[in-house]
């Protein structure tokens, strides 16, 4: 635990803790979490058993037991909790510290919503103008004007947060053409229609669609994509990765357009179904909201990005 991570900088300096970033996040004690708003640490005790009694976060995921030496020189086991909760008890915490620090993610909140990214000097370092062009690459690809708005940006950002970098600057060339889960994935067209009839009655329940939706536009249109995508030579597979089926059953199933009226919400179901299916969907990273943004850049990306488009797939399926 050597590397260390800004919360937030006051007048007064910046306020550090020290970080793992291999599961991508920091841990801290309640007695350092009372340090870093300045706060008694009964306080953080009390709005910690708040946040997680009510269901705000799950206790399984935030909090960890780490070894600690005290000053008797025995070893102890301390509970942890990690930067969610710090997050958490921010907002909730009344101090002059804690107040600074919602001063921080307010604007730092801000500056994502209007300009789709904000940037830790201190964090990118010598890879900052890399991650500049990164940004203005990502940027380049959304519509002039369309669905896709500040909002929905944001979580196209957020998406690929952990994976900047290493796209390069966004170079075409250095996008992942293939996956890397190979194994067989039984799937059939009748199953896909079966699952997409059972979404258009719970939407037409739920009074957000009408009998249109889903209604191929020509008969065997779904047929042709799975066919497409499912297709093999010399008993080959044309996409051999599950991740690289998946892309493409996202991809076909929202640009070619099969059906009169749904094919974003569509495409976007079978592109989960198939993930869930092949069990490598990871809900943590692909949340409802990040879905809908990728599905809205699917759909409104000009028909000469297509590889680009899947290497962004790929790269958010990238384990």
């Amino acid at each position: 635990m050597k590397n260390k991570i800004i919360i937030y900088q006051n007048k007064s300096g910046a306020i550090e803790f020290k970080g793992d970033f291999k599961k991508e996040t920091l841990w801290a004690s309640q007695a350092q979490i009372a340090d870093l708003f300045g706060a008694e640490r009964s306080v953080i005790t009390k709005h910690i058993r708040n946040i997680l009694k009510g269901g705000e976060l799950d206790e399984l995921s935030v909090c960890a037991n780490f070894a600690h030496t005290a000053e008797d020189g025995k070893t102890y086991q301390v509970q942890h909790y990690n930067l969610d909760v710090i997050l958490a008890v921010g907002y909730r915490t009344n101090s002059v510290r804690a107040i600074q620090f919602r001063q921080w993610a307010t604007k730092t909140l801000r500056q994502h919503i209007v300009n789709g990214y904000t940037i830790n000097k201190k964090q990118l370092a010598k890879n900052y103008e890399a991650f500049l062009q990164t940004v203005e690459d990502i940027k380049s690809l959304l519509p002039a004007s369309g669905e896709v708005d500040a909002e929905d940006a944001l979580e196209i950002i957020k998406m690929f947060a952990s994976t900047w970098l290493s796209l390069n600057a966004y170079d075409k060339e250095s996008l992942p053409k293939i996956g890397a889960t190979k194994k067989q994935v039984k799937v059939t067209v009748d199953q896909l229609k079966k699952s997409l009839e059972k979404l258009k009655q719970e939407l037409i329940a739920r009074k957000e669609a009408s009998e249109i939706f889903g209604a191929e536009r020509a008969s065997g249109s779904i047929d042709g994509i799975v066919g497409n995508v499912f297709q093999s030579f010399d008993k080959k597979d044309l996409y051999p990765t599950v991740e690289e089926k998946a892309a493409h059953l996202l991809y076909f199933m929202v640009k070619n357009h099969p059906f009169i009226d749904g094919n974003k919400r569509s495409g976007a179901f079978a592109f989960v179904w198939f993930l869930r299916k092949a069990k490598i969907l990871d809900t943590n990273r692909l949340t409802p909201q990040a879905l809908t943004a990728l599905t809205l850049l699917v759909a409104e990306s000009n028909p000469k990005d297509k590889d680009r488009m899947i290497g962004l797939v790929l790269m958010l399926l990238k384990k």
